[in-house]
């Protein structure tokens, strides 16, 4: 015999309730005789409705056959407040004005349920209504309730994990809780549990996703009975955040429906007949020359304007243009509703989004024509407040994602060698708004991500791209909404990402943490991600944003306004690893807490950069003589890497030292300009090189040159000093930090061509000294491998994350 042991007709304090109010849902609407009707040709022997705390709805079909009065009963931990729902079955009037005298405290609602014998079961026992619960107060519940339910509405992770732990309990341990405690269990053996299973629907889509068998019986009571003696097998299967966010559409639909009678429109708009199939549990059928002639007749339909109009258009186009989602409304979806349909519905959703983004989108670019740039962060988050037809989508994660901590701990509490403990290592979502770029930050996480595969550690980087296929097998990119191009700066594109999918992406792949590379588009979605999911998030700060808008736009007001934002975004990470101390000092001077800052290791492929690859390389690419002296600059041909001052000391230099060479390694928007400014000097520029070439350009040349003064860390100065050269760099930045003053190279004030000659005219001048520093600098950095660097890495973000569930 099967029954579906919790199945709604009324939304009753239910969890999500305000989100309907602010739809415009305050109730679900289902009426009991259409559920009583449907649960019967869904197979459901029997069947009973478990409101919240009433038992109206029920009444309305107990006077039909194998129907059983039951009520869901909102209960508390007196010594908290933390809720619980337990679910009561076989009842009256009487008891339910009963139950409502004792419910306001958990340990009278038990004594009363057995004083009486009454049948009742601990509803979906890891989710918290009200965010209270705790893994003190499943302790007790262990030794309250009897019977748990396996509930479907919430995840198949808290399912699994409803299963582990009963399954592990054993004499001793129910001893120890009930000292512990000081609480006697309120049954016989309690180690033993009953399982059941209900749907917890309450939009009529999912009815028996999840219920209850108890082979061998015939009508309920003997059913209950079995329940009550642990008899009972519990069937189907948990929801995901697409589960509820359908019904919370279903429910909303079905309620504007009847308020504002959308039937009169279903047989002249494919939009409508869409939605009356997706999220209704019942629709008439119609033919395939009335679809056509409803296509045509829709062109006509909804005249409103503005965002009303844009969306109506672009649901009937995606709609119209999809042959699955055409056919869908072609036909009945009949009395299943799976999954199916939860992913047709989503990407439906998904892909109207987009579009409305993309319309908004580019009239906001368009409107920007002219006006700085930087102001493009506060006119998009206005326009993402009209985005309003995703918000079921934002409490459903929300809600799912706010059970996964709990669940966590629980696990860990009752079962720490489990299985399902064993699955909750770290894994790392790395946001970032720049990997096929070319740029020291895309470059260190294509080795990032080269290391983790190879050494086995869960690290996948997640980013937003045009036309990129996947390259490695740990980095996913998304194709963006839409992308922009920067006017102060060509080179640069401000993506759109697909939020909506990056958001589903990170719940379905179970990632534990999530870190953002950068500050943009893609650092903005990690943030409001971690934020729906529940999920510690922590940031690096690696580049000088801020000092970098000032330079592109040449006005200060823009940095400040910029440092406002960054400060803003950095603020909101849990832990932000800096590269340097100097950029630590900086931020806490800026107003970021000390507490929040971490300095994280570096490291270098020794192998790659190394005096070894030493090889004639500029002979041949450059036709110089091995004897010439090599000036090297590797890095973004930008202004703000102070590249015009490079030119002047260069300029100064050569009158001295007519045979030296300068060679640009690198592209970006200040090469042209600084190829017209040196086009009478000795200079090279190689635009980019990677791999092979660029390690023999390095340890090809003889000193190695970074005049930027806004770098955070400056990772070539890694790469230069591995590859045995002298390096020279400045007194402002991270640079600095990464050599040793003297021994492996140089420290010159910054923005000062005068005093760079002079440095460089020094290590020209003496030969040995070159070549002593040379040698120092391959020895600072023979215990800096890069892969040690990043285990090292790896491991804070595993321990940062403990520290957020609580873990030692």
């Amino acid at each position: 015999m099967k029954i579906d042991l919790h199945l709604h007709s009324k939304a009753s304090k239910r969890p999500t309730q305000w989100v309907l109010q602010k739809i415009g849902a305050p109730e679900s609407f289902s009426q009991p005789q259409d559920q009583y009707r449907y649960t019967r040709r869904l197979g459901m022997h029997a069947m009973t409705l478990t409101d919240h705390n009433t038992i109206d709805g029920v009444a309305e079909i107990a006077h039909l056959p194998g129907v059983f009065v039951s009520e869901e009963v909102t209960t508390y931990f007196p010594h908290d407040g933390a809720k619980l729902h337990v679910v009561v079955y076989d009842i009256n009037q009487e008891i339910h004005n009963e139950l409502q005298k004792v419910r306001a405290n958990v340990y009278d609602l038990v004594d009363y349920l057995f004083a009486n014998n009454l049948i009742h079961v601990l509803a979906h026992p890891f989710y918290s209504p009200n965010d209270r619960l705790s893994v003190e107060n499943v302790e007790r519940m262990c030794l309250l309730f009897k019977v748990w339910e396996l509930n479907g509405a919430r995840a198949q992770e808290s399912m699994d994990a409803v299963r582990t732990v009963v399954s592990g309990l054993t004499p001793e341990l129910l001893d120890k809780l009930a000292n512990k405690h000081d609480l006697t269990p309120s049954h016989d053996k309690p180690w033993i549990k009953g399982l059941t299973g209900g749907s917890d629907d309450h939009s009529s889509l999912n009815i028996a996703r999840c219920y209850t068998e108890v082979p061998g019986v015939n009508n309920y009571k003997e059913f209950l009975r079995g329940v009550w003696n642990r008899d009972s097998i519990p069937r189907g299967h948990g929801s995901s955040p697409r589960t509820l966010a359908h019904n919370l559409y279903g429910i909303a639909y079905q309620f504007f429906k009847d308020r504002l009678n959308f039937e009169r429109y279903a047989g002249k708009d494919v939009l409508i007949r869409f939605l009356n199939n997706m999220l209704c549990p019942e629709t008439e059928h119609h033919n395939e020359l009335l679809f056509k002639l409803y296509s045509f007749m829709g062109r006509s339909f909804a005249k409103e304007s503005g965002l009303k109009k844009v969306i109506h258009r672009e649901c009937t186009k995606s709609i119209q243009a999809d042959p699955d989602l055409t056919a869908f409304i072609k036909k009945h979806h009949g009395d299943d509703l799976t999954q199916a349909e939860e992913e047709r519905w989503f990407r439906f959703v998904s892909m109207v989004s987009n579009k409305v983004l993309l319309h908004f989108g580019n009239k906001l670019f368009d409107n920007l024509a002219g006006v700085n740039v930087f102001s493009l962060f506060d006119s998009i988050g206005s326009a993402v407040t009209q985005y309003g037809l995703l918000a079921p989508y934002f409490v459903s994660f929300g809600l799912f994602g706010r059970d996964k901590p709990m669940i966590r701990r629980i696990v860990n509490r009752f079962a720490p060698e489990s299985e399902a403990a064993a699955g909750y290592k770290t894994k790392v979502a790395h946001f970032t708004d720049t990997f096929y770029e070319v740029n020291g930050v895309a470059r260190t996480l294509s080795r990032q991500a080269d290391v983790a595969d190879k050494t086995g550690l869960d690290l996948t980087i997640i980013t937003c791209c045009p036309g990129r296929k996947r390259q490695k097998t740990n980095v996913v990119n998304f194709e963006p909404v839409t992308s922009f191009t920067l006017p102060e700066y060509p080179q640069q594109k401000i993506i759109i990402p697909p939020f909506l999918e990056l958001l589903d992406y990170v719940y379905e792949s179970g990632f534990t943490t999530i870190h953002s590379a950068t500050p943009g588009p893609m650092g903005l979605a990690a943030l409001a991600i971690a934020r729906v999911l529940n999920l510690p998030i922590s940031g690096t700060y690696h580049t000088a944003i801020p000092q970098y808008a000032s330079y592109l736009t040449g006005d200060e007001s823009v940095e400040e306004m910029v440092w406002r934002y960054t400060l803003w975004y950095y603020d909101n990470m849990g832990k932000v690893y800096v590269p340097s101390s100097d950029t630590a000092s900086e931020l806490v001077q800026k107003g970021i807490s000390p507490e929040k800052l971490k300095n994280y290791p570096r490291g270098i492929d020794l192998e790659a950069f190394n005096p070894a690859h030493r090889n004639g390389f500029y002979r041949r690419t450059a036709s110089l003589d091995d004897a010439t002296p090599k000036l090297l600059y590797v890095g973004r041909v930008s202004r703000e890497k102070n590249l015009s001052v490079l030119a002047e000391a260069f300029k100064a230099l050569h009158q001295s030292y007519p045979d030296l060479h300068l060679v640009i390694v690198g592209d970006g928007p200040f090469r042209k300009e600084m190829q017209r400014d040196l086009k009478r000097y000795p200079v090279s520029f190689t635009g980019y090189l990677e791999g092979d070439e660029l390690s023999q350009a390095y340890a090809s040349a003889d000193i190695f040159v970074f005049p930027s003064s806004t770098d955070t860390f400056g990772n070539v100065i890694l790469e230069a000093q591995a590859s045995g050269l002298p390096v020279v760099v400045t007194d402002s930045g991270g640079p600095r930090e990464n050599m040793v003053h003297g021994l492996t190279g140089l420290v010159v004030p910054g923005k000062d061509p005068g005093a760079l000659s002079q440095a460089l005219a020094g290590l020209l001048d003496s030969p040995k000294k070159r070549a002593d520093m040379g040698i120092a600098a391959r020895g600072y950095m023979e215990d800096r491998s890069f892969e040690a660097a990043f285990k090292e890495h790896f491991q804070m973000y595993a321990a940062d994350e403990a520290a957020s569930y609580g873990f030692k």
